[in-house]
């Protein structure tokens, strides 16, 4: 059986992916801050599954997370066969009156994780010429989004990233995909910091984080490089400001973002 890490799994997305993995008969290591809702998920997954279920309770934020993860693995004995890159935040909000510490905080998980993590077990997977990288980007990556400006910055980053190593690990028999979904969970939102009546829209647009999890493991099989899953609006948003001029995008974004 393979052995797939997920971050953010304790919620949402991750813990999507930890599911319909699971049914697939792959092993798991779960990471997440919350050890509750961790254990509480494995236990449940090593139940209906019959899969093997480990955790590890790691802020990503913190500067050494993903060297504290990876020897962890080790001394799980564990290989890992697929490293899906959830985990993330946002924050709503002029730039300019963010706390800077919160920013910074992530950059950290939105990339520097991304980047710590694929580059530790990436080469194994390269060695044994079989496995893959899920990275979670989004519809933002395609166009800058002012008053969400960090989040859709480190989502461009992602996406980027991701394209060059689908290429880069062809050869190998290793593949890397990029996930750009659109809204799925209203909770993102709100734990964002965006106003009630943007939370109110983004539930009415949201795609339950199933079915971007299914799309997205689909596309996985496929070997595809990116992937959009849900509404069919969400390929419009990535594609159409490709023929717009990049301040008509930023402008529009800015009134659509305002603050209200």
């Amino acid at each position: 059986m393979t052995t797939a890490l997920i971050t953010g799994a304790s919620a949402g997305l991750g813990a999507a992916f930890a599911k319909q993995l699971a049914a697939r008969k792959t092993n798991l290591v779960l990471v997440a801050r919350s050890q509750d809702k961790l254990q509480d998920l494995a236990r449940s997954l090593q139940s209906q599954f019959a899969v093997q279920v480990d955790v590890i309770v790691q802020d990503l934020t913190a500067p050494d997370a993903a060297e504290v993860i990876d020897q962890t693995v080790q001394q799980m004995g564990r290989s890992i066969d697929l490293l899906v890159n959830n985990a993330g935040v946002g924050n709503y909000g002029d730039f300019v009156e963010s706390d800077r510490p919160f920013q910074l905080k992530m950059v950290q998980l939105n990339i520097a994780a991304v980047v710590d993590l694929t580059h530790r077990f990436l080469p194994g997977m390269r060695q044994r010429r079989s496995g893959g990288v899920i990275n979670l980007s989004s519809v933002a990556a395609f166009q800058s989004m002012p008053y969400f400006s960090i989040y859709a910055a480190t989502k461009a980053f992602v996406l980027s990233f991701s394209e060059a190593l689908w290429a880069e690990n062809q050869q190998y028999g290793v593949h890397v995909l990029a996930v750009c979904p659109g809204p799925a969970g209203v909770q993102f939102f709100k734990e964002a910091g965006f106003p009630p009546s943007l939370v109110e829209v983004v539930g009415k647009v949201e795609t339950p984080a199933e079915t971007v999890v299914q799309e997205a493991l689909k596309a996985f099989d496929k070997r595809e490089a990116i992937v959009i899953p849900g509404s069919p609006i969400n390929p419009i948003l990535a594609t159409l400001p490709r023929f717009l001029p990049r301040e008509a995008v930023a402008s529009f974004w800015k009134l659509v973002l305002g603050r209200r």
